[in-house]
């Protein structure tokens, strides 16, 4: 699985499989036993043909959002070491996803560079302030969390007035429709 910071499990994205039919298996359940779960992956490896798993033909880049990459990669088995699959060459699905995260990016609203590099300054200054002195850096901490809260309740107020006339707010943020309304009661609620 293969995240970012800013879209989190919104965009996770992995090695997604492909039969030789060209079709997108479900995921694989596992059994534990008498429990009433089930374990369940859809991890390009566990598709052997083995447990009741299918067979996986071509691998392809998928995210959690939904998009799968255009592009297919033959999948051979017998270069796959059993007891490492992480060894086998994935580059190809984990590089075309990394152009979708580039591409949801670009579509997102832009952070006005004066900022994105006042973040940054802060970001380096709180790092080395943690190995200097701890509790200046949690006070720092401190204030950047009262800050959040306010400027997160104020935008996420904003942003519910924008969507109200028609503005839709996940493409702004890289999101689903689902995910920002998500990301905006983190704002709005009370803690």
């Amino acid at each position: 699985m293969c995240e970012t910071e800013e879209f989190g499990a919104a965009h996770a994205g992995r090695s997604g499989v492909l039969l030789a039919d060209g079709s997108e298996p479900g995921p694989v359940f596992f059994d534990a036993g008498s429990s009433a779960s089930f374990h369940q992956s859809s991890d390009w490896w566990i598709y052997t043909g083995e447990l009741g798993a299918p067979v996986a033909a071509e691998l392809r880049g998928a995210c959690s959002c939904g998009w799968r990459g255009d592009a297919r990669y033959p999948l051979d088995w017998a270069a796959v070491d059993r007891q490492a699959p992480y060894l086998y060459d994935t580059s190809g699905p984990e590089d075309d996803w990394a152009r979708h995260i580039t591409e949801v990016g670009a579509h997102a609203v832009p952070v006005p560079e004066e900022l994105a590099v006042l973040l940054d300054q802060v970001e380096r200054q709180l790092d080395k302030l943690s190995d200097d002195a701890p509790l200046a850096a949690l006070r720092a901490v401190g204030r950047l969390e009262r800050i959040v809260t306010e400027a997160g309740r104020t935008a996420a107020y904003g942003a519910e007035a924008d969507a109200e006339s028609g503005s839709p707010i996940g493409p702004g943020l890289g999101l689903s429709e689902g995910e920002a309304r998500r990301r905006l009661l983190r704002y709005t609620l009370p803690r």
